[in-house]
């Protein structure tokens, strides 16, 4: 879900011709150019040797969002599918009705 808001972000200053700023670390001022998976948190690469990040699985940030991206496609299919089922049911609810 970070992952998708930035992203948005990004495209809608984008999209208005606004330069694009590119987050950065809170902490090191470092750009965020890795995922932790396991916090769900885009980290710079002076916090994945910390402490709080070090055991964790990491991705360099174009990987996880198209891992994401894959991800959202699948359940956006299946969305389909079921919205599909439920017009045709529909459908024919109101042909029985009539």
């Amino acid at each position: 879900a970070r992952v998708l808001e930035i992203a948005k972000r990004l495209s809608l200053q984008a999209a208005r011709g606004e330069a694009v700023e590119e987050e950065g670390c809170q902490r090191h001022r470092e750009p965020l150019k890795i995922f932790c998976k396991e916090d769900e948190a885009l980290i710079c690469v002076v916090c994945r040797e910390s402490r709080a990040h070090r055991a964790h699985t990491m991705l360099p940030v174009p990987e996880a969002v198209q891992e994401y991206k894959g991800q959202i496609q699948a359940h956006l299919q299946a969305l389909k599918e079921d919205r599909d089922k439920l017009l045709a049911f529909r459908e024919a609810e109101m042909r029985r009705n009539w």
